[in-house]
């Protein structure tokens, strides 16, 4: 069992206890957005900090409601 840090940047963003340590290029989900590993380093015999990048977040543009027809 190994314990996992992933980090994004210099900010932690989970550490779960899992079976296997992930490989570098391997793609999951963290918190519902999609990731990719970068750099895995193994600082004991049982912890592992992992670099992760995560897909940017896509915001919606508003709606313009001004070029609506009003009756």
């Amino acid at each position: 069992m190994y314990i996992v840090y992933f980090y994004e940047n210099r900010n932690l963003l989970l550490h779960q206890l899992r079976q296997r340590m992930p490989a570098e290029g391997e793609e999951f989900k963290i918190k519902g957005r999609k990731a990719k590993v970068v750099s895995v380093l193994t600082s004991e015999d049982n912890k592992v900090q992992v670099q992760v990048s995560l897909e940017p977040i896509v915001k919606k543009a508003a709606v313009d409601l001004s070029k609506k027809k009003k009756r």
